[in-house]
């Protein structure tokens, strides 16, 4: 069975990454931190690096690292207590400055976002020009540098984004797409995870190339449902398209605790204002959901998750932690724990509120 790629000619896909975020916005608005290795964080036993300058990554510093392990990596590293009201305002002042281009913006987070300029407000052809301006825009406005990758669809302009960094850009048109991705390591495609690209490298698969020489029934047969999903990745075939009313499939909090707890009745007690802030976030964001999900994470790093479905959607404290503690009872930790989180999943996301616009797009000239 050959797939062939849809004609990606006339999109013009920007993906837009901020560089270090949290750690720049940091050492911007506090200009002696500029240079130095710095990990948003907590700085204690418990603590987990947030994010990482660039002079903390030389020393294997990163996110979602303990920060014991990154003080270890790097003596000299300098904690600073993540400010996230901050970072929000800075990412909308950046957001400002998409919709300047287009009205076609995926936001995947507070520092990075897609953009389809396809057709753009201002009319420009090219969408490295855009990408240049818009970069150009973002160090004027809020003092930070951003990278961005410019490609005809989602799954290579992400990619390409990570190629020149920091503050740079990567173009890569539609007849230079499997040159692109043919000698990029496994584990630099976008979407192939850690234990996927394990299991590829065991079997021989190290590099784009690799991934495409082999059939779609071998994938299939080999990793089941995921199989076409890597056959079109590695032609570079990807059509989902830039979504302006990008839902959240999960609503969630946790928290890391100081000192491990080792009593249901502890661990009780830690989990009202956990709920409390995921049934604040499902108001906020006018959704409920019908999967409750408890998460612990035990003193020796561990991992568990438990998980009700009903019938109906919850969105009340009491009902929520109702089912929470049932799970936590059922499980009835017999470690010590050092993380409880709680998510709703399988959310009512209002579709009958969302009219789906059809926007004609009239044939453009190639190139990005």
């Amino acid at each position: 069975m050959i797939l062939q790629p849809m004609n990606q000619d006339n999109r013009k896909i920007i993906h837009i990454d901020m560089d270090a975020f949290y750690a720049s916005v940091e050492q911007h608005d506090a200009p002696e931190l500029k240079g130095k290795p710095i990990a948003v964080g907590g700085s204690s036993e418990r603590g987990v690096v947030a994010a990482a300058s660039y002079e903390a990554r030389k020393f294997g510093v990163k996110s979602a690292m303990s920060s014991m392990i990154a003080a270890k990596r790097c003596p000299g590293l300098i904690f600073i207590k993540p400010r996230f009201e901050r970072y929000r305002e800075v990412s909308y002042q950046i957001r400002e400055i998409f919709y300047e281009y287009t009205d076609l913006v995926e936001p995947l987070s507070l520092d990075e976002a897609y953009l389809d300029v396809t057709i753009n407000k201002k009319n420009i052809s090219s969408a490295s020009q855009i990408a240049r301006e818009i970069r150009a825009k973002i160090l004027e406005k809020t003092g930070l540098t951003a990278s961005a990758g410019i490609s005809v669809n989602k799954f290579v302009a992400k990619i390409a984004s990570d190629y020149n960094k920091p503050n740079g850009q990567k173009t890569v048109t539609q007849e230079e797409i499997l040159d692109f991705l043919g000698p990029l390591k496994i584990q630099q495609f976008y979407g192939i995870g850690k234990v996927a690209a394990q299991k590829m490298r065991d079997m021989g698969i190290f590099n784009g190339k690799d991934l495409r020489d082999l059939s779609l029934e071998f994938l299939e047969q080999n990793f089941r449902n995921m199989g076409l999903h890597y056959y079109q990745i590695a032609r570079g075939i990807h059509n989902s398209p830039v979504n302006p009313n990008r839902q959240p499939k999960s609503v969630g909090g946790e928290n890391t605790f100081e000192k491990n707890l080792k009593s249901i009745q502890e661990m009780q007690a830690a989990l009202v204002p956990i709920i409390q802030k995921v049934v604040d976030r499902l108001a906020k964001k006018e959704v409920k959901g019908r999967s409750i999900t408890l998460k612990i994470k035990f003193d020796d790093f561990s991992v568990i998750t438990r998980s009700q479905t009903g019938d109906e959607y919850v969105d009340q404290f009491d009902e929520i932690y109702k089912i929470i503690n049932e799970l936590l009872i059922l499980e009835n930790p017999r470690k010590p724990v050092r993380l409880l989180g709680v998510s709703i999943s399988q959310l009512n996301l209002y579709a009958e509120k969302t009219v789906q616009l059809k926007i004609p797009f009239p044939a453009l000239k190639k190139g990005l």
